[in-house]
């Protein structure tokens, strides 16, 4: 049997590695729940207690707990049919009940079309307390279901707490250990305590009974690149030491825009003093300065400036160390630029087309042109396809201009 299921948790007492906070909130938000009252979405990393808490806390309330994980649960038919029935009915035992939803990313917007409309009804329907579990809140296809939702962040497990818990399993299971071995098997999982002692297992599977050291780490082989992002920032994040954040960024496989906006993203969520914020982005601004000047000039000696500036630099920029732990998250900048892009494309070449004909510039025919146009097609239905015939559109472009009206 794994370890991971040998030495979970047998209660919220002996729950390590979860602040306490987030427990705290679910319990209060279950024992006051009413129906009508908003269910719960329990969100962050893989393996970092959610699901496990909700088990153990059935079993402290005496609560039965029916689990339903949302990706085996693919359409309208299937979730009005399985948790319809489950939010309604009784427990069988007349008990107190919990229904879990675990894993509701596992949902696909487009391929489940209709199932998180269908759910979100459901939520607002239960006389039992719905409790829902995600990594990223964010996701855009959970916005159905957000409003009706309060949300409970659950962070990645800090890094101590699973130091705490990897002794205590090597002293059950009488294997001596390297405590260094063990705070890098922490720090490599990122903030995973699942794969944490998983790794912790199978890396000390060959031993027979010897010493735990850091050299027996390689049998697990290196992590996916967000881990290792994730352990960089973290080097970053937790110093006041230039020299330990140095060479942070040094080992990664991603260059130094992408981890220019991975800091963007997670520093104000890390500093929390406006004034340990100013003197951070300070750095990241003169880091973004020697980026347009190798642009520019092609001057790659100022490479050496912006690796400092986004390590040492950011790391000094605050008067103390945070002890807040949550897990780092990748930034959706790009991913919005991108959707912007793709919704105003249409725009962008009308405009284009204008520009030529009119002799205009095209930011002039956005700001100017396209607006009248947009006004007669919305009066004249027949104006957009004979604009169309005349400046030779695209069908989807005279469909653009027609649906913006």
């Amino acid at each position: 049997m794994s370890w991971a299921h040998t030495y979970k948790p047998k209660s919220l007492h002996d729950f390590i590695g979860q602040t306490e906070t987030a427990i705290a909130t679910l319990k209060t938000a279950v024992q006051s729940f009413k129906k009508g009252s908003k269910a719960l979405l329990l969100w962050g990393p893989s393996g970092n207690g959610k699901t496990s808490t909700v088990h153990l806390l059935a079993q402290e309330l005496n609560y039965e707990i029916l689990e339903i994980n949302a990706s085996d649960t693919r359409n309208k038919e299937a979730i009005r049919t399985i948790l319809g029935a489950a939010t309604q009915q009784q427990s069988l035992f007349y008990r107190g009940k919990l229904i879990l939803l675990d894993e509701i990313d596992g949902l696909s917007g487009a391929n489940d079309r209709g199932c998180l409309s269908e759910l979100s009804t459901l939520l607002q329907e239960s006389s039992f307390p719905v409790i829902c579990t995600t990594i990223d809140p964010e996701d855009e296809k959970l916005k159905p279901i957000k409003k009706q939702c309060q949300l409970i962040e659950f962070p990645a497990c800090d890094p101590q707490s699973m130091v705490h818990i990897l002794k205590a399993i090597c002293e059950k299971e009488h294997i001596p250990y390297d405590e260094n071995a063990l705070a890098s098997l922490s720090r490599s999982a990122g903030g995973d305590m699942r794969a944490a002692i998983t790794d912790l297992q199978v890396a000390t599977s060959i031993l027979l009974g010897q010493k735990l050291t850091q050299a027996d780490l390689s049998v697990l082989g290196g992590r996916e690149t967000k881990t290792q992002i994730e352990e960089a920032l973290m080097r970053v994040f937790k110093t006041l030491d230039p020299a330990i954040a140095l060479d942070a960024f040094d080992q990664l496989a991603l260059d130094y825009n992408e981890a220019l906006l991975w800091l963007d993203e997670n520093l104000p969520r890390e500093y929390e003093k406006p004034a340990d914020r100013a003197r951070a982005y300070d750095f990241l601004s003169r880091a973004d300065v020697m980026r347009a000047r190798i642009r520019r000039w092609q001057h790659w000696r100022f490479l050496v400036y912006i690796q400092a500036y986004l390590s040492a630099g950011v790391a000094v920029a605050k008067d103390e160390k945070y002890k807040t732990n949550f897990s780092y998250r990748q930034t959706h900048r790009l991913l919005k630029i991108w959707q912007a892009n793709m919704k105003f494309s249409h725009r962008k070449s009308i405009a284009q087309k204008l520009s030529s004909v009119l002799h205009l510039s095209s930011a002039r025919a956005v700001k100017e042109v396209i607006p009248y146009l947009q006004f007669m097609c919305k009066h004249d239905t027949g104006f957009a396809e004979k604009l169309g015939q005349e400046l030779k559109l695209e069908i989807d472009e005279v469909g653009w201009l027609q649906a913006s009206a």
